[in-house]
């Protein structure tokens, strides 16, 4: 059973920095499988963020954060990151960690829609507030 557990968040002034990680379970060592983040604020959509393949492939989806956040992933300890500089308040949001399998063969998977992914976190609060 695939889960996902994500941590790092919480209260951070504008222009500070956190670090969220997300923490898979349930994957094999022989699966290929894509992490991704997702945030959503108070009355807006889902919105998705950054992804990164088993690889070390990356996509960033929202310009309003390229060059401020970066993801990495750890494959030995399952894990991806998400690294947040120069926070906003409209960073304001719940994050969430998602993922879906791939064949080795396609060699990368990154689609930046929600439904592309079937195992999701339960979410984690970052605000952003002086």
């Amino acid at each position: 059973q695939v889960q996902l557990v994500e941590s790092g968040g919480g209260l951070v002034q504008p222009g500070g920095s956190l670090r969220l990680s997300c923490a898979a379970s349930g994957f094999t060592a022989d699966d290929y499988y894509s992490l991704v983040w997702f945030r959503q604020a108070p009355g807006k959509e889902r919105e998705a963020l950054s992804c990164i393949s088993k690889g070390g492939g990356t996509e960033y989806f929202s310009d309003s954060v390229e060059g401020r956040f970066r993801i990495s992933r750890d494959n030995a300890k399952n894990t991806a990151y998400l690294q947040m500089n120069s926070l906003k308040p409209e960073d304001t949001a719940v994050y969430y960690c998602a993922a879906e399998r791939y064949h080795a063969g396609d060699g990368y998977y990154c689609p930046g829609y929600a439904y592309a992914y079937g195992y999701w976190g339960q979410g984690i609060q970052v605000t952003v507030s002086s």
